[in-house]
């Protein structure tokens, strides 16, 4: 067993905190000035996933390289006996880039977690960009991620020119860059429905709570996917696994939001037209999730070109104008127009001017 001593990182995170959006054009600046970062923030808020999104959005592979799981030999690589020279020479991992073109981003995520010695490798790699006899390719940068020592996490001492050697960048939870996140990727209309309603429910972090199920956006997107099974278990089973998973207050609370939101009229009926009243009560939370359904069914008319779409654009609108409170019909618009990205040409919409009477000075809107 080894006699390294464990202790909390001394190293603080920054005091301005940054949402993913926000993060994300700040690892570009830093990846410009060819300087390596450290992302410092509470479990599932989404480092991990911001550096991932950052490399497809520059077109630049990504190496994951959990260092919680390596050993110091697996960054300096295997030594072995050059025949030639009759020298002991090493032979770095595979992981790491070898062409001079290389553009990679190597991510070493976990890293507060790596033990000393681990930590003592990758110094080397970061302050000099060589390891033992590999020498890192110029255009490849480097990009690290941990939790702080405030949330209590596995994490060893940093050491302090190594800390020095990084520019220091702290993400929170923000609902509207999940919003972003969850509509790009689909998540079920219900889980961001709920969330518009409750943002304060999109993360329920407390370190010091003995409840191993919490609330993060990963955990929200970890829900999403557990519902597309909903109808093959029964609803004890469901509550069980949506309780280990964002906790079990917090589950009932769902729970009890999603049931009342089953018998939301169709929502194609709503667009076509064919549903004008809403006979299901006034619960708001309910109504953010019939109405990010729209939005969904919405998006994928204007993907498929639909004809009738300006048509159906303007039913969700007037449907929203006679049966919504004012919150609810503007967070519909807005959301439409900026997170859904929908087409919206108010010249073919005759309920428009009436929303604009209404709530126009309340939405920043512009059809270029």
């Amino acid at each position: 067993m080894s006699n390294e001593k464990k202790a909390t990182t001394t190293v603080s995170a920054t005091s301005i905190q940054l949402c993913v959006s926000k993060l994300k054009k700040a690892l570009k600046v830093s990846l410009n000035a060819k300087r390596p970062v450290m992302v410092w923030g509470p479990p599932g808020v989404g480092k991990s996933d911001s550096v991932w999104q950052l490399g497809a959005e520059l077109n630049r592979p990504v190496i994951d390289i959990r260092l919680a799981l390596w050993d110091p030999t697996d960054l300096k690589g295997i030594p072995y006996l050059d025949s030639s020279s009759g020298e002991m020479k090493w032979s770095p991992p595979s992981e790491l880039p070898k062409l001079a073109t290389a553009n990679h981003i190597i991510f070493l995520d976990e890293f507060p977690s790596a033990t000393p010695t681990t930590q003592a490798a990758a110094y080397q790699l970061i302050l000099n960009r060589r390891i033992g006899e590999y020498q890192l390719p110029d255009g490849v940068d480097i990009i690290a991620a941990g939790n702080r020592e405030s949330d209590r996490g596995i994490s060893f001492k940093m050491p302090k020119p190594l800390a020095n050697r990084f520019i220091h960048l702290e993400v929170k939870p923000e609902f509207d860059a999940f919003l972003d996140w969850a509509v790009g990727n689909k998540l079920d209309s219900s889980v961001i429905g709920y969330l518009s309603w409750a943002k304060q429910d999109l993360f329920d972090f407390n370190p010091s709570s003995s409840s191993n199920a919490f609330a993060t956006p990963r955990s929200w997107a970890f829900v999403s996917q557990l519902l597309k099974d909903e109808g093959n278990v029964d609803s004890e089973v469901m509550q069980a696994l949506i309780g280990g998973t964002i906790g079990e207050g917090l589950a009932i609370k769902f729970l009890a939001h999603r049931g009342l939101s089953h018998k939301l009229p169709k929502i194609d009926d709503v667009l076509d037209g064919k549903i004008k009243t809403y006979k299901y009560g006034k619960d708001v939370s309910v109504l953010y999730t019939l109405v990010t359904s729209l939005c969904y069914s919405l998006k994928e008319r204007a993907d498929k070109k639909d004809k009738s779409f300006d048509k159906s654009v303007n039913n969700f609108l007037q449907f929203m104008l006679d049966v919504c409170p004012a919150e609810v019909t503007i967070m519909g618009m807005k959301i439409g127009l900026s997170k859904f990205e929908l087409p919206i040409d108010p010249n073919k919409l005759s309920s428009f001017d009436s929303f604009m009477e209404k709530y126009g000075k309340y939405l920043n809107y512009s059809n270029e």
